[in-house]
Parts: structure tokens; C-alpha cells; sequence
């Protein structure tokens, strides 16, 4: 794990142990990890609303010797995961007349860059083999993120692996769980504004002992503190909604690795499901 990742994940893990105002100074550290290198103590403590004492503490119960560590840790990982930042040229906005499909798809575009370098590819591999090895996945969400777990769930389908998206319809998100195995996993989609549903389902699901996988906004955002792995998205919109294209460049990207780990399930499959369709259309003819 390089030491960006490693920080945040050390203050997520101590997350549930901390007093309510030290909740409140881990949430401004992940929300505003750039941030602090430039900021001294009684800065953090203003802007968290808590003493320099407080500050202190939260640095110390996160593993740190003081808040003078954690901020030169902080300066050391950034620098490191600059230099390994990526793009995605798609395009460049040169000559283009700005009109609203212009700006809606460099807003797209903005969303896939910061998508594509808000996860270091560590993470993403340790979540595809959490899938890989599970014995059945299940997918939860709500609102337009229950239409994109239903995608996920349905590529994952389709590449031979067990998938199921879950309803909130005839039994609650944490009545399904109860039916769950030790070898299940559950990813979970949660974006703005949060359904409480949806965090409750993952906050069980990690009571049971199962893997979650979350794919999220921010490193911050509530059910990041359930969760075994994380995938960060940027999903910023002119409109009230979120965005969804960095989210399926991201679902298409777990589903092409979890292929490509397995390429002759997924070839199998394709070649049986091609079967069972030329057989129903013989059946209608």
C-alpha cells in the first residue's frame, strides 16, 4: 500500500473509536488531505470548530506522534502521488465553440481524469480480488445508484460470475443480508445525498463479517467507515443529480479485470449464453 493511501486508511480504521469532535477533525483531514500541508495547527482547529488540544489528540489516536508527523507524512505521500498522476486525453477544448455539449462532456471528462487519479491501482486490484474470490456478489443501492448496481451486477453476470443486485421492494436491504454467507461480499454504491439505507446495509453487512466494497464520492463520505475496500469517483453535474460516466467507465473497468483474470470463464459464458439465445430464437420462429 504506497503511503497515500496507507494515512487515510490508519485514520479510517481508528474512525468509530473517536469522540464526537475528533469525528468531526478525521472527516476535515480526509476531505481536505491537499490542504494540510499548508496549515498549521491552530489553523486545523479553527476550521474544525475544535481546540489545538483536540487536534492534538485526534493525531495521536491515529497513530501519530503529533500533528507535526501526521502533516509531514501527509507532504511526503502527496508528492509521491503527484508524480504518478495520470490523464486521460480525450479532449482538450482547443478551437471547440463552447456550447452545452461541449461543457457538459468536459465536466465528463473533468470526471474521469479526477476519477482515474483519485485511485491508486492498488486499491483497485485489491477490489477486484475481493470479487474474484467471493462465492456470490451482491450489489445495493438507491435512487440512480441502485441503476448502476444493477449494471455492475448484470456485467458481473455475464462473465460467469454470481451476481445479484439488491431490491428495496418486497424485504429491506438488511433483511437480504441476513441470507448472506462468510464467502459473499456486498458492493455498495453511495453518492449525494447518502441514503441511509444504503450505509446501514454496508455498516451490517461488515457486523456479519463480510467483505464490502464501496464505490463513493470521497474517501469521507459515510459509508466509507464499512468498508473494506473503496473506489473514489468524481460524479460532479450542472444539474442537482449526480453525474454517471466516470462511474460506468469505472464498473466497465472492474468487469473487463475481473475478464481478464479469468478469460476462459468469461469466453465459456459468452459461448453459452450465445447458445441459449440462438435457442430461443429458434423456439419463437
Amino acid at each position: 500500500m504506497n503511503r497515500y493511501k496507507e494515512i487515510k486508511s490508519k485514520i479510517q480504521q481508528h474512525y468509530d473509536e473517536l469522540p464526537k469532535n475528533q469525528k468531526k477533525i478525521a472527516e476535515f483531514y480526509l476531505e481536505n488531505f491537499d490542504k494540510i500541508p499548508f496549515l498549521n495547527v491552530q489553523e486545523v482547529s479553527e476550521a474544525t470548530h475544535a481546540s489545538v488540544a483536540s487536534v492534538v489528540r485526534f493525531t495521536q489516536r491515529t497513530g501519530f506522534k503529533g500533528f507535526s508527523e501526521i502533516r509531514d507524512e501527509i507532504t511526503n505521500a502527496l508528492q509521491d502521488h503527484l508524480r504518478k498522476k495520470e490523464n486521460f486525453p480525450l479532449l482538450d477544448g482547443h478551437n471547440i465553440k463552447e456550447d452545452i455539449l461541449t461543457a457538459v462532456a468536459n465536466q465528463e471528462i473533468n470526471n474521469i481524469n479526477d476519477t482515474i487519479n483519485l485511485n491508486d491501482r492498488e486499491s483497485f486490484d485489491k477490489a477486484v480480488d475481493i470479487i474474484f474470490k467471493a462465492k456470490k456478489v451482491f450489489t445495493a443501492g438507491l435512487g440512480i445508484s441502485n441503476l448502476l448496481a444493477e449494471i455492475l451486477s448484470y456485467q458481473l453476470t455475464q462473465l460467469g460470475i454470481f451476481s445479484k443486485n439488491f431490491t428495496n421492494s418486497y424485504a429491506t436491504f438488511l433483511e437480504q443480508i441476513l441470507l448472506l454467507d462468510k464467502n459473499d461480499i456486498i458492493i455498495t454504491l453511495s453518492f449525494p445525498p447518502y441514503s441511509i439505507d444504503t450505509i446501514e446495509a454496508a455498516k451490517f453487512a461488515k457486523e456479519k463479517g463480510l467483505k464490502v466494497i464501496s464505490i463513493t464520492n470521497k474517501q469521507s463520505s459515510p459509508i466509507s467507515f464499512y468498508s473494506d475496500s473503496i473506489l473514489v469517483v468524481s460524479s460532479q453535474n450542472m444539474l442537482y443529480t449526480n453525474s454517471f460516466a466516470a462511474i460506468s467507465v469505472l464498473i466497465n473497468a472492474i468487469a473487463t479485470r475481473c475478464a481478464l483474470k479469468n478469460k476462459n470463464r468469461a469466453v465459456n459464458m459468452l459461448n453459452e449464453m450465445d447458445a441459449v439465445s440462438e435457442r430461443m430464437k429458434n423456439t419463437i420462429v
